[in-house]
């Protein structure tokens, strides 16, 4: 496997999957991440510990959630130029771009003043996720990869000194995510400095070009917004949730770890979409990118879903790595069991809002998460709590608006002009 894949040439399918599999790896050592933090913490500390970790997560990803959806919009604008070989366009795109990484950083710190504890890993975060788009966006999805499994060792370490051995409990867990963040920044720094060739950042090229902020801010603010609006329908059910109270919140705390397994295929190919599409449409290849978004988004379904039928089965002994309560495991099984036979749903309505986003039409996916996985999933559960006040009621709030939205989106893309689509 290449370490930079150009994705305007070759078979369409073996393009995608190489680029995807790096991501794949990368996207599970991230959740690595996150199940080591949560056995950790699930095992070594009490269950109302373990809750508190689950609940922070939405709430923090509301935060970074914005500046990441700049960076991945800065992605797609370099890998238009990319694809059209504009090596000028390239250089001046890159520089931009991170330079808004740095910006983007400090005002997640601002605006992180009042939760002190997280402003180390938000500013770490948004830094990290903006140099992985850059490299992305120009086919490199390996290095990524690399620095992950690097510091993925290094959290795991310190999770077991940290909360084991000093019992500093989720504080603990917390304060391993932010070093082990904090070396991938420093790596992709270096890598970004001195590994790129004719793309390497270098000071005397970092300015804010206003017609390349225009275009990153078109592509990238509407999926900012996305990423703020799904936090914000999630802290909404999350509050119906704690109303059945810190076994509720552990057990579904436990199958959302669990659960991230099954996002992988999912989160690895929408976000090789964005590329190969955009990639595709600089080269002026528009057949090549629309059956490529089409394959990419059955690639993800098909194996989402299956991934969903293993865990439908195997959901009471996987929740067992987390949480011992039996009260908990029976909350997790229940939103489980109703939701994972609809994860080609969920792998649907991801793919297609990376194909869009490589289109140009990040607008789209937009207002399908504001209208569906935002406004109709907080009618349905403020409703349906109150007139079947149950927890599973609550679990098909997912499954609806998956559903709502993959209409929406699969009707855009079918429609598509894809001659006219555009950054």
């Amino acid at each position: 496997m290449k370490e930079k894949e150009n994705l305007t040439e070759g078979s369409i399918a073996r393009g995608l999957i190489a680029f995807a599999i790096p991501l794949f790896l990368g996207q599970l050592l991230q959740q690595f991440y996150n199940m080591a933090d949560a056995w950790v913490v699930g095992n070594f500390a009490s269950n109302d510990a373990f809750a508190a970790v689950s609940m922070a997560g939405n709430l923090t990803f509301a935060v970074i959630g914005l500046f990441n959806g700049i960076a991945i919009g800065g992605g797609v604008v370099i890998s238009r130029y990319f694809g059209a070989k504009d090596q000028e366009g390239v250089k001046t795109a890159v520089h931009t771009n991170f330079l808004m990484g740095l910006i983007a950083a400090v005002l997640s710190t601002i605006l992180g003043l009042f939760l002190v504890p997280y402003i180390l890993q938000w500013m770490k975060t948004i830094l990290y996720n903006t140099c992985m788009a850059i490299m992305r966006a120009v086919g490199d999805s390996l290095h990524p990869l690399y620095y992950l499994i690097f510091s993925s060792i290094v959290n795991v370490i310190l999770d077991l000194v940290f909360v084991i051995v000093f019992d500093w409990s989720a504080g603990g867990a917390a304060f391993a995510t932010v070093i082990a963040q904090g070396i991938s920044v420093l790596l992709c720094l270096v890598q970004m400095g001195h590994g790129m060739g004719d793309m390497k950042i270098q000071v005397k090229y970092l300015r804010l070009n206003p017609s390349m902020m225009k275009q990153v801010i078109r592509q990238g603010v509407p999926t900012g917004v996305q990423n703020c609006v799904i936090s914000i329908g999630n802290l909404v059910v999350q509050s119906n949730i704690n109303a059945f109270g810190a076994y509720a919140i552990s057990g579904h705390g436990a199958f959302s770890k669990v659960e991230g397994i099954a996002f992988l295929p999912i989160m690895s190919m929408s976000m090789a979409l964005p590329t190969f599409v955009s990639q595709n449409l600089g080269a002026k290849k528009y057949a090549r990118a629309k059956k490529g978004a089409a394959l990419g988004i059955f690639f993800g379904a098909i194996f989402a879903e299956l991934v969903g039928i293993l865990l439908y089965f195997l959901v009471p002994y996987a929740l067992r790595l987390f949480v011992s309560a039996p009260e908990a495991i029976e909350f997790g099984i229940i939103h489980g069991k109703t939701v994972t036979l609809f994860f080609f749903l969920l792998a649907f309505s991801h793919c297609a809002s990376g194909a869009l986003r490589g289109c140009g039409k990040s607008v789209v996916p937009m207002a399908a998460m504001l209208i569906c996985w935002c406004g109709i999933r907080i009618v349905y559960v403020t409703a349906a709590v109150s007139v079947f006040p149950v927890f599973r009621t609550i679990s098909w709030a997912y499954p609806l608006t998956w559903t709502l939205s993959s209409l929406i989106l699969g009707t855009f893309l079918f429609r598509m002009d894809w001659e006219a689509a555009r950054v």
